[in-house]
């Protein structure tokens, strides 16, 4: 499977990090905090970075291994990666730096590549979106020229691409897979919030009243703060919705930047409701995690079934790999009826 990075930040860095971590999964010890270690026959071995875009002069032109842990990018260093033989190309710079960020890195004064060359030259087969949250016009213009150089897109930021019917139609036109929008982290906080409220209400509780606030640090949660945190909670409030079969009072999303936590990410939650006799209950919690590991194995997924999608000659939203993966998707579905969605895909296209 070839793909192509658009952005190499944090969530790159855990990416290719994970390739090699995971490069030898003949031990069972060795594939822990992978979902699915073989997906459609296929390992994370089989997933083959071919090229990688961005617009930080400490990125632009560097080794893949070496450009990961260069720039603005605070995610943990796991192990090392040897040379990857790819290069990063110049990127346009677009709305792909927010006020936050402008005067913390150095734009490269290298000419933007001709991105659907390099697709096509590297034979790239899956276009992945990793662009800060409030590139939206970036992201459109990627997605573009994933079409021109015939390539699969996976849109991993809340820019509207495959919950867009138009764009939808561009990819069916095209006779190309499209998966999004925003990705769902492996240990995340709105999958845990909505794990919790569909545990509660199936055992007869009424939830009544219920919110989630995150709070980071790093490029990525500066980014959110500064463009795109009212697109977030109503994204992530959508999503957690879904999970109650009735109205609740909801809230959910990002609501502040705290530098010293670097990549880390602390999410509270707040339940309030009512069981039997309508006695009443609340949950008060809070998680913490690193932030760009939990992009690696649901991309893993994502990778490996776009490679099933594009065997298959499939065209357009591909439903089960966007509600399997996004919180802003096509389609909503339960969350009982996700996992099994995405299994019967995987079985009916390896």
């Amino acid at each position: 499977m070839k793909v192509a990075l658009i952005g190499v930040g944090n969530c790159s860095s855990a990416f290719i990090q994970g390739l090699s971590y995971y490069a030898n999964l003949d031990r069972k010890e060795n594939r822990i905090g992978l979902q699915n270690p073989f997906l459609g026959g296929m390992s994370p071995s089989d997933i083959h970075v071919v090229a990688a875009f961005d617009i930080d002069e400490d990125k632009v032109g560097k080794d893949l291994s070496e450009a990961i842990f260069s720039g603005l990018n605070n995610a943990p260093k796991v192990v090392d990666v040897s040379s990857t033989g790819v290069f990063v190309s110049k990127g346009p710079v677009m709305d792909g730096i927010s006020k936050g960020i402008k005067n913390k890195i150095k734009v490269s004064d290298s000419a933007d590549s001709n991105v659907s060359k390099v697709l096509k030259e590297t034979e790239a087969e899956v276009v992945i979106n990793l662009l800060p949250s409030g590139a939206v016009e970036a992201s459109k213009w990627y997605a573009k020229q994933a079409l021109d150089a015939g390539c699969g897109f996976v849109n991993a930021t809340p820019c509207f691409i495959a919950s867009d019917p138009s764009w939808v139609k561009r990819f069916e036109d095209l006779e190309l897979p499209l998966a999004g929008d925003d990705l769902i982290d492996q240990v995340g906080s709105t999958a845990l919030h909505k794990t919790l409220l569909s545990l509660l209400s199936n055992n007869g509780v009424k939830i009544t009243e219920t919110y989630q606030l995150d709070v980071g640090g790093g490029a990525e949660s500066m980014d959110t703060h500064d463009r795109t945190r009212k697109v977030k909670r109503n994204i992530k409030t959508q999503s957690v919705a879904s999970a109650l079969p009735y109205k609740a009072e909801i809230v959910a999303g990002s609501t502040d930047y705290v530098d010293f936590l670097e990549n880390k990410r602390d999410s509270y939650f707040w339940i309030s409701g009512n069981y039997f006799c309508n006695s009443p209950m609340k949950i008060d919690l809070k998680v913490s995690t690193i932030d760009a590991p939990n992009a690696g194995s649901v991309l893993f997924d994502v990778t490996r079934a776009m490679k099933l999608a594009i065997t298959k000659k499939l065209k357009g939203a591909i439903i089960p790999i966007c509600v399997y993966a996004f919180k802003k998707t096509p389609q909503m579905k339960s969350n009982e009826k996700i996992k099994d969605s995405f299994e019967a895909f995987v079985k009916e296209n390896s």
